[in-house]
């Protein structure tokens, strides 16, 4: 019995710009549930974590922006994780800054001995305390997971790191700062920028990033950055960066992973309608969503 639980994490706390939380309501707009209900028997919809309003808050001693209450909600969404993969159900969170990562897999890393995941995006997301230059935690989610950062994110769930750099893939690079660069040679990530992506073509990409985790995970996460996508296709995110993946790039990138059964959990995040043009980004979220989960159109 196939099922899916979708769950929402309406969280800005990781970055300045307002209109973020409002990511899973748009994306639930978009026709998520009509979409989806023909590609599972079960379909349960878990309604968001609560984040509220709260005001920004700036660590002392740290700087990061809205530390201690990042890492409460975290908590409750990787527990909330954790309750789904017991249930058998496989978990999709809809965002929501890419913070929530940090809570995902918190929720995940424990389930798997050898996690793999796809990062799906124009950023990194490598960044830690030392090498932020903005204090934004939504550029920190992957270095956290690694196990490096502030000991509150790190930690979270009791256990770190939550995954391997050797099992990580990030795709669709373009925009990196100085220390994320340092930390994937550091550690030998394996990374496809918009070069690689260009100079190979989409399908190759995808062909390298399956052999590559297929051998050496026993599950796979989707973490899906909707501005790893061109803004001409995705303009609803918070930090658009020209010359990115394409809306057909990234179905065909769907579909791949579709075929070989091997994803186990995914994310959606940065979806913010306040920047979007009649609900575009959702729109295309659910579009990406319907390739992934196996839908074809004969």
């Amino acid at each position: 019995m196939r099922k899916l639980a979708i769950l929402g994490m309406p969280m800005d706390l990781g970055q300045l710009r307002r209109g973020v939380d409002m990511g899973p309501s748009a994306i639930r707009y978009a026709e998520i549930f009509e979409k989806l209900k023909h590609l599972f028997d079960e379909i349960e919809d878990l309604g968001d974590i609560p984040v509220g309003r709260p005001e920004v808050k700036i660590d002392h001693e740290s700087k990061l922006r809205n530390l201690d209450l990042i890492a409460e909600k975290s908590l409750i969404l990787a527990e909330k994780v954790d309750k789904t993969i017991q249930s058998g159900a496989f978990p999709l969170i809809l965002g929501g800054d890419h913070s929530l990562s940090i809570g995902t897999l918190a929720g995940i890393g424990k389930h798997y001995k050898n996690l793999g995941v796809i990062w799906y995006d124009a950023h990194g997301d490598l960044n830690t305390t030392e090498t932020s230059p903005s204090g934004n935690i939504h550029g920190m989610p992957l270095a956290v997971s690694l196990g490096f950062g502030h000991e509150l994110l790190t930690k979270l769930g009791g256990y770190s790191p939550k995954i391997k750099p050797e099992n990580v893939v990030i795709i669709g690079a373009r925009d990196l700062d100085d220390g994320e660069k340092m930390l994937i040679k550091k550690l030998g990530i394996k990374v496809f920028t918009m070069h690689e992506i260009d100079r190979l073509g989409m399908a190759k990409v995808m062909d390298e990033t399956i052999t590559y985790l297929k051998g050496r995970t026993d599950g796979i996460h989707l973490s899906l950055d909707l501005d790893g996508l061109d803004p001409s296709d995705a303009p609803g995110v918070g930090t658009p960066v020209t010359g990115g993946i394409t809306y057909r790039e990234s179905n065909l990138a769907m579909e791949m992973l579709a075929e070989t059964n091997l994803i186990t959990s995914a994310e959606f995040v940065e979806v913010n309608p306040i920047l979007d043009e009649k609900n575009k980004t959702a729109i295309a979220a659910v579009a990406l969503m319907n390739s992934l989960f196996g839908d074809r159109l004969l």
